[in-house]
């Protein structure tokens, strides 16, 4: 005890002595509902005293007792902290380094230390998930969700499991959640299309796709995106087309082509929708035009086909000559003016053109089956032999193959869409081998 604390006890004690001599009467001390007592009044100051020194006590006693404890109760959680934090670091690196076992070692040790870190189970459930033990991984993300329900990267992990399964209804109430959580998370938004696509419904798609084109941020992806609207909705005609509902075919169509005029498909599907209903002659006058407008040989050899099975192969060969003498060096629609003549079984007209094209460096293996059998009908075997051997490819009907101008896959099968690449509007004619070519090289 300091000399300080000495002497104000001692003048504490002396004033009680001067109080004490001073105040000698007695004080009569009632209790209420109880007996009354009689004390000195120098006894009553003092037990006061003592009264409020034990209750100064009682609440440094506590007080010093509640930081004890709070000071051992941070440490522990510092060190439980730091012990969490190095196992998860530990689960982190075996994950980056395809070590599973190692990881979920890691992972199940911050559980035992705190069973309610979300990170750890959604990790935990990446590792199964990774090792495609989808109900092991889903048990975990399903605690997370419990923990914290409104967690976006959980309902993300939960869904991309229901959409591993095939379980795609399920998967887009938990994309549906998100979005009502972040209605411009473009994560979602295109999760959501993927299952969308999956399961045809395109008119769902479209008004997604408007969401997703307000939400992008560069120039680029709107520009990207706003393709994809267009062929959005020209797959919703192209489904109303096959379902047969015309009218809704007619106007998707028709859609797109005020969107984009070049958007070959639409032309096609609204030149079909055209013939269902028994306008012929707007159908060739629609292809004609798209013709003249774009160029398209895709169109062209729809033209091809529409115009000889109306009976008029004449209206057909002018429109192939007009073609012609605006771009002489045109081999490609030189071929297809041979090819109507061997339809035609004009024999010779279809020798003149097709022995005068001049395809350069470039091979056209169909120009050399058609030149094959035309030598053949001349009766010059070995000239024809000589035609064959330069074909590639020799098939066994006259159908050419289709390219996509994006990513250069091949297909016997005209589609709007490549299924490869996923892109609209791409397919042309693989006359010259073009994607042989470069898949070879590839």
């Amino acid at each position: 005890m300091g000399k300080l604390s000495i002497f104000i006890f001692v003048l504490f004690f002396a004033a009680l002595a001067v109080f004490s001599i001073v105040n000698q009467e007695v004080i009569t001390l009632r209790v209420p509902f109880g007996p009354e007592y009689e004390a000195p009044k120098f006894a009553l100051i003092l037990l006061s005293s003592l009264a409020g020194m034990v209750a100064m006590l009682i609440y440094f006693v506590i007080r010093d007792t509640k930081r004890f404890i709070d000071s051992w109760q941070y440490q522990r959680r510092q060190k439980q902290e730091v012990k969490v934090q190095e196992l998860y670091s530990r689960a982190l690196n075996s994950i980056l380094a395809h070590n599973e076992e190692a990881a979920r070692e890691a992972l199940e040790g911050i559980l035992s230390e705190e069973p309610d870190h979300v990170d750890a189970l959604l990790r935990l459930g990446d590792t199964y998930a990774s090792e495609e033990d989808y109900p092991k991984a889903s048990t975990y993300y399903q605690k997370a969700k419990i923990i914290n329900p409104h967690n976006i990267e959980t309902l993300f992990a939960i869904g991309n499991t229901l959409e591993k399964t095939g379980r795609w209804p399920e998967a887009l109430k938990y994309l549906e959640e998100i979005l009502d959580l972040d209605d411009a998370n473009l994560t979602a938004m295109h999760r959501k299309r993927t299952i969308l696509e999956r399961q045809g419904r395109w008119d769902d798609l479209v008004y997604l796709q408007k969401a997703i084109l307000k939400h992008e941020h560069t120039e680029k992806d709107k520009k990207r995106e706003n393709q994809n609207l267009i062929g959005y909705k020209y797959e919703y005609g192209r489904n109303s087309l096959e379902n047969n509902q015309l009218e809704k075919a007619k106007k998707a169509f028709k859609t797109v082509l005020r969107l984009d005029k070049d958007f070959i498909p639409a032309t096609l599907g609204l030149a079909e929708v055209m013939l269902r209903e028994g306008e012929s002659e707007e159908a060739v006058n629609l292809l004609e035009k798209a013709y003249e407008n774009s160029s398209s040989k895709i169109v062209l050899a729809r033209l091809e086909d529409l115009l000889i099975s109306l009976g008029e192969p004449s209206r057909l060969i002018g429109i192939y000559k007009s073609s012609i003498s605006k771009n002489p060096h045109d081999p490609v629609t030189k071929f297809f003016l041979g090819k109507v003549f061997y339809r035609l079984e004009m024999v010779d007209d279809a020798f003149e053109i097709l022995s005068g094209i001049d395809t350069g460096s470039m091979q056209y293996p169909e120009l050399h089956l058609l030149l094959g059998n035309l030598f053949m009908r001349r009766n010059q075997p070995e000239k024809a032999a000589r035609e064959y051997k330069r074909v590639i490819e020799i098939k066994k009907s006259l159908r050419l193959p289709y390219c996509c101008g994006q990513c250069r896959h091949q297909s016997d099968e005209w589609s709007g869409r490549c299924p490869a690449c996923k892109g609209w509007n791409t397919y042309r004619f693989n006359l010259d081998g073009t994607c042989s070519a470069v898949l070879v090289g590839k």
